[in-house]
């Protein structure tokens, strides 16, 4: 399954089930800030980034508290798959 999980004006495609609010924000955070040699914790390695996906293949969106305003781009794209009839979760 592919998302997007949207943090602030960060955004990233994922794969993976629909992660709930505690993970979501585990998982902006966790990819956020790139350390050389983090190794990914245990209970996030069922979520990945993906680097090339189509809008349609996009099965979930989850919005996560984070800093700066969305970007028009995603906002635009959120909205796109709310009118597809996918849930937009707020958390």
């Amino acid at each position: 399954m592919i998302g997007i999980l949207v943090c602030g004006e960060n955004h990233f495609i994922v794969s993976g089930p629909l992660p709930d609010p505690a993970t979501a924000l585990a998982l902006a955070r966790n990819w956020s800030i790139i350390q050389i040699g983090q190794t990914t914790h245990p209970s996030l390695q069922g979520w990945s980034i993906v680097t090339r996906a189509f809008r349609e293949d996009l099965a979930w969106a989850v919005v996560a508290p984070g800093d700066g305003d969305i970007t028009p781009a995603v906002a635009e794209l959120l909205k796109e798959l709310s009118a597809r009839g996918i849930t937009i979760r707020k958390d």
